[in-house]
């Protein structure tokens, strides 16, 4: 299913969707980068072409879901995405240097380099926020707990990780994180940044599923 938007143009707008930057040309130009069509890209990344084509024209601001989606069809990271530069490729990521970004009630900070086969994020998961986003795209992810507890739904389990605990799936399974307690949580999340054609194997029309109710 696709994924919510927070883009002005949506009723349930929020502060955070104000903060992104325009990342409208990133995404035109990545796509056609990848030499793929709207459509072929919009089923990639779990979204409609109309949905995608409002986000190549800033008429939406994507979610942070979104974000990882498209980043996997294009095979390229979310920093790419938001029009991010580092210069050089340093190994070390210094604390100190990376900024949050808020999307969608969720707050991640750059935690690898871009330009990677894998990238790595520090997030912080609100209570309530994307609990019931269900996700289905190829590769593999891994997180680790830093403050929890997180609820983790993978095909028909659900576990509940505590801080210190850590899981490790394909992304092929239908998946969900949430925060299980109302403090919120932390983790670590690693995914891979794939572009594979498995996608059209997911649910629905793609890499991604948006769950009953949610605006396309």
């Amino acid at each position: 299913m696709e994924t919510g938007s927070i883009g002005g143009m949506d009723p349930g707008t929020t502060g955070a969707a104000q903060e992104l930057p325009a990342v409208a040309p990133q995404l035109r130009e990545l796509r056609r980068r990848a030499a793929l069509t709207l459509e072929a890209a919009a089923v990639r990344a779990g979204l409609s072409p109309a949905h995608l084509s409002r986000l190549e024209t800033g008429q939406r601001q994507p979610s942070l879901p979104m974000l990882l989606a498209l980043a996997r069809t294009y095979g390229t990271t979310v920093s790419e995405l938001l029009g991010e530069t580092l210069p050089g490729r340093d190994p070390v990521v210094r604390g100190a240097s990376t900024e949050p970004v808020e999307a969608d009630g969720w707050t991640y900070w750059q935690a690898g380099t871009p330009g990677r086969g894998m990238q790595a994020l520090r997030l912080r998961v609100p209570y309530g926020t994307q609990g019931d986003l269900v996700r289905v795209h190829p590769g593999e992810e891994w997180l680790y707990v830093l403050h929890g507890p997180v609820r983790l739904a993978l095909g028909e389990r659900e576990h509940t990780l505590a801080a210190g605990d850590s899981a490790h799936f394909d992304s092929l399974t239908p998946h969900r994180i949430a925060a299980a307690a109302r403090g919120g949580a932390e983790l670590l999340f690693v995914h891979t940044l794939l572009q594979s054609g498995a996608a059209e194997l997911c649910l629905g029309n793609g890499a991604s599923r948006r769950t009953p109710g949610d605006p396309s």
